[in-house]
């Protein structure tokens, strides 16, 4: 690549207005997720350069007429797309309007910037309706004159015979307000008769603006929880900090059954007593039925929840209600963070290890960066918490970037549960080829008698796992996707990337040989086991299959709460942050699982998986126990998370990152190519990854940085689309961001990328 090439464009990148080049601003006017395309631009004074900034109100002339509107700035250039005699300035930047879509416009800039991606996506991120939703309104006829007056034309009605006018007025001198609907469906009054009594000044109608509402409101509250010393240490710290003025991030190291979700309450009631708002966010839907509960029977209609099972209208409404202030906490997972509080004083991250706080989609946000950032813009103070913290959010907390606080022991008569580690290779040699352990089938007999419960996990969905042939090796794959096949109960096939399905063959496709059969584990198999061995037992099964529905989650995790079932048997989304005190033991079909994951953070995601679900046993009076069954007892990862050692863990790990430059010890830039056609990918990510090689030697920090590829992503193949991989390391995450620009750059100039999707991912969560 030609070296004056890359020079210019970055010279073009990185210019300066100088003196009196014009700049113009795109304008949106409409803030509404459906508009956000529609910019208009406008040129921005030379008086007003300095304050014309992204996310700026501003008023500017509209129309023929040239009306006064308001606008908001959500990019600046340099290069006019009108004739520029034609384009009208921007009247005045409003100073003092402290609007949360401002805010919201400006942190969108921020997430572009930052993580990679267009404007566009980047404020659809953050402006989160999707679309106009119709409100609810609730309509009342109310009498509009005298109970006199009323009586005396109920008798002219009567003699004329008005039968719909006497009814009405007949309910309405009885009860002075009557709903619309009642009026119309039980009344079967017309509405033309409604309008005719309107007309004549005799009713009038009242329209109330309602709010759909996600939660129900029956619930008693609950009187406030003693802390224990460690708990209210944190507590008197932190509220101690934020009355004196000082924002901060804390992060707060507590084991499971630690009582972190009371430290919370306490931290939130001192925020919002000072008249601001909160946001706290959860890692999955499952958790938000237990959390939600605690939070509603503490601070009742002032909260409410957002996640994707909401209908469009309840979304639509919470949003409504927070904007308005009739809210002052929202509960839910990533998309919550986008609440409009105009007066944020607190955002809570709980379990803020999982990976689903990472977006899977440009923008590829993190939504603790994130939650940061728009901590910083409010003048807000965020806390992050969990048993198994992040290695990042750990090494911050160990180099002070972070406040860290440790809650070391269970609250109450809570103890830490025993755990056991079986060897599956002793199993196989004493001819036990159930899944279940001789441990385990023991311990799940004895709480069955006692009436305990037991929750049985396994990190994967389905009735088993791929679907090959023991005699020639053939496995089933999708036709459109380079992945196997997932083999249900009902003898279906399944890609879980695409959704193709088909039936799984009595035959080999490739050989003939009758030989071919599922292997592995899935939760439908767990639970036909669990059935065989133990037919007494009432069994509950929790995966995505059976949670589908929108209150899914809820029904299974109420009827086990209730004692409704004996057995609960499921993915990972049963093992995080659920609070069952009669389960007294838990047991880990395939702890090492996830440790053949082709993916830098597999060891870091087993302990947290392992930690996790162990830590749902003994969290009430009754002493709990686990059971880890693995091939691989000697591994770091299981030896540590079965003395719940975090520590230990952590310093092993990051010894591994330290040595090959992964993240926390350094950062990635993942660079991921995508085309229908693969000689057009395979092109572009050449091309893509010579620029890059290029910039690194013209920066002069070729040595200290690791471009990796381009190789064929570990999905090489999905949807009938071929996808390469490009990966650079390197130890300041500022170079990789300036590296970022300037590909974004090189790829709009290069005539080589039509046809080829291009997505930056900064220290990607997930392989490729």
């Amino acid at each position: 690549m030609d070296i004056e090439i890359i020079t210019s464009i970055n010279k073009r990148l990185e210019r300066k207005v100088i003196g009196m080049q014009t700049k113009y601003a795109d304008i949106i006017v409409d803030i509404s997720h459906e508009n956000l395309d529609k910019t208009y631009q406008y040129a921005i004074p030379e008086e007003l350069l300095e304050r014309a900034v992204i996310g700026a109100l501003v008023l500017i002339p509209f129309g023929k007429g040239n009306r006064l509107i308001k606008g908001y700035i959500v990019s600046i250039t340099e290069k006019p797309n009108w004739k520029v005699e034609l384009i009208k300035p921007i009247n005045q930047i409003v100073d003092d309007a402290l609007v949360i879509e401002s805010q919201l416009i400006h942190l969108a800039y921020w997430i572009k910037e930052t993580f990679g991606s267009t404007m566009n996506d980047a404020l659809k991120t953050v402006i989160p309706v999707k679309k106009t939703v119709k409100s609810v309104e609730k309509k009342s006829l109310r009498l509009a004159i005298t109970k006199d007056m009323a009586n005396e034309y109920l008798e002219t009605f009567k003699k004329r015979n008005n039968r719909g006018r006497v009814r009405l007025l007949e309910e309405l001198v009885l009860q002075d307000v009557l709903d619309y609907e009642i009026v119309i469906n039980k009344l079967n009054i017309s509405r033309s008769t409604i309008q005719d009594l309107e007309k004549m000044g005799i009713v009038t109608t009242e329209v109330e603006r309602m709010y759909r509402n996600p939660l129900s409101s029956d619930l008693k509250q609950k009187e406030k929880v003693q802390l224990t010393i460690e708990q209210q240490t944190v507590v008197d710290s932190i509220t101690k900090e934020y009355e004196s003025g000082i924002r901060n991030t804390y992060l707060i190291h507590g084991v499971t059954g630690s009582g972190k979700t009371e430290v919370y309450l306490e931290i939130i009631d001192a925020v919002i007593n000072d008249g601001k708002q909160v946001i706290m966010l959860i890692p999955e839907i499952a958790l938000t039925y237990q959390t939600v509960m605690r939070f509603y029977r503490r601070f009742g209609n002032r909260i409410s929840i957002m996640n994707s099972r909401l209908s469009q209208g309840e979304r639509f409404d919470q949003y409504e209600r927070a904007k308005n202030g009739d809210i002052d906490i929202m509960i839910g997972p990533r998309s919550a963070l986008f609440t409009p509080f105009d007066n944020l004083g607190l955002i809570i991250i709980d379990e803020e290890h999982e990976g689903s706080y990472k977006s899977e989609n440009p923008p590829k946000y993190h939504a603790r960066e994130v939650a940061i950032k728009r901590a910083e813009l409010s003048n807000a103070s965020v806390v992050l918490g969990s048993a198994t913290p992040s290695l990042e959010s750990y090494r911050k907390a160990l180099t002070g970037s972070y406040r860290l606080y440790q809650l070391p022991s269970r609250i109450g008569a809570g103890q830490m549960p025993k755990i056991w580690v079986e060897d599956l290779r002793e199993e196989l040699k004493k001819r036990n080829k159930s899944i279940f352990s001789a441990r385990l089938k023991e311990l799940i007999a004895d709480r069955l008698q006692k009436k305990q419960q037991i929750m049985l996990f396994i990190n994967r969905r389905g009735y088993a796992g791929f679907v090959s042939c023991r005699s020639c090796g053939h496995v089933m794959k999708c036709p459109h996707c380079d992945i196997s096949l997932t083999a249900h109960y009902n003898g279906s096939l399944v890609c879980h990337y695409c959704g193709h399905e088909e039936f799984t063959p009595s035959k080999c496709p490739s050989c003939g040989s009758k030989y071919i059969a599922a292997f592995g584990t899935g939760t439908q198999k767990v639970e036909e086991f669990a059935r065989k061995e133990f037919p007494g037992a009432r069994i509950l099964r929790m995966d995505t299959d059976t949670t589908k529905n929108k209150d899914g989650h809820e029904k299974i995790l109420s009827a086990f709460a209730n004692q409704e079932a004996d057995i609960l048997v499921g993915t990972q989304m049963i093992v995080k942050g659920h609070d069952f005190p009669m389960v007294t033991l838990v047991g880990i079909l395939a702890a090492d699982l996830s440790l053949y994951a082709a993916d830098y953070r597999a060891a870091e995601r087993t302990y947290q998986l392992l930690a996790q679900a162990a830590g749902r046993a003994g969290r009430g009076d009754l002493a709990g126990e686990v059971v880890i069954q693995t091939y691989q007892p000697e591994h770091y990862s299981i030896t540590t998370a079965s003395k719940n050692d975090y520590v230990g863990f952590y310093h092993q790990e990051m010894n591994y990152r330290e040595m090959l430059k992964y993240p926390p010890a350094a950062h990635i830039l993942a660079i991921l190519v995508a085309s229908k056609d693969d000689k057009k990918a395979i092109f572009a990510s050449e091309l893509i990854s010579g620029a890059t090689k290029e910039w690194l030697k013209l920066e002069q920090i070729e040595a200290e940085t690791t471009v990796i590829g381009p190789a064929a992503a570990n999905l090489a193949k999905a949807n009938d689309i071929y996808r390469y991989m490009i990966y650079v390391k390197q130890s300041e995450y500022d170079y990789l961001i300036r590296l970022k620009d300037y590909l974004e750059g090189y790829i709009n100039y290069s005539e080589h990328m039509n046809g080829c999707n291009i997505q930056f991912d900064f220290n990607p969560m997930n392989s490729y």
